[in-house]
This record gives C-alpha cells, sequence and structure tokens, in this order.
C-alpha cells in the first residue's frame, strides 16, 4: 500500500491502547451505574467514586503514554529536546486539570 510505514510499534503501544479503551469502558459503565444509583434516592458512600476517579486516571495516563510514544520516542535521539518539554508542560497540565476535577468533586461531597 502506498503511504503506509511498515516500522514495527513501539511493544507499549498495544498494552497502553488496552489500557485506555478499558479504562475508558470502565469509566462510562460506572457513570451509567453511579446515574442508576443516584436515580433510586438512596445515600452513595463516597468510596464507590474512585472507580470513575482512578478509571479516568487510567484514560489520562494512557493517553500521556501514547503521546509520549507518538512525539518524544519517535522523534529520534537527535531531536527529542523540544518534543521532551512540550511534552512534559502537557502531561503536567492534563495530570494537574485531572487532580483539580478529582479535588473538587471529593470536597463538593463534604459541603451541605
Amino acid at each position: 500500500m502506498p503511504g503506509f510505514d511498515n516500522k514495527p510499534s513501539h511493544p507499549w503501544r498495544t498494552p497502553l491502547l488496552i489500557l485506555e479503551f478499558s479504562s475508558l469502558a470502565l469509566l462510562l459503565g460506572s457513570m451509567a451505574w453511579l446515574s442508576g444509583q443516584a436515580q433510586t434516592g438512596e445515600p452513595l458512600a463516597p468510596g464507590w467514586l474512585l472507580l470513575p476517579a482512578l478509571a479516568s486516571l487510567g484514560v489520562f495516563a494512557s493517553f500521556i503514554g501514547l503521546m509520549y510514544l507518538r512525539w518524544v520516542a519517535a522523534a529520534g535521539a537527535r531531536n527529542q529536546g523540544r518534543p521532551r518539554v512540550v511534552f512534559a508542560l502537557l502531561a503536567v497540565t492534563l495530570l494537574g486539570i485531572w487532580l483539580y476535577g478529582v479535588t473538587n468533586t471529593w470536597l463538593s461531597l463534604n459541603t451541605p
């Protein structure tokens, strides 16, 4: 096929893709389950919120790992300076947004 590159993929690519899509399925399933539990009117134990929080962390971590493979590992040894800086800034930003969202959600449970 013209334009198709036959380079072997990185060994972490497949496990990261499996982690991303299984975490995404767990996240969507837990959100649907929590929505159903909220409609029953029974109080929900705050520990159940760890399930979507950890699933979303899995999605973010695998996304960051795949972004690293795409930008930094594919850049080659000579050209990794700028991609590493950009990658580090984006990774810290994504993890900071995730932490901010989880913290605000957890703190909102304790306010009357």
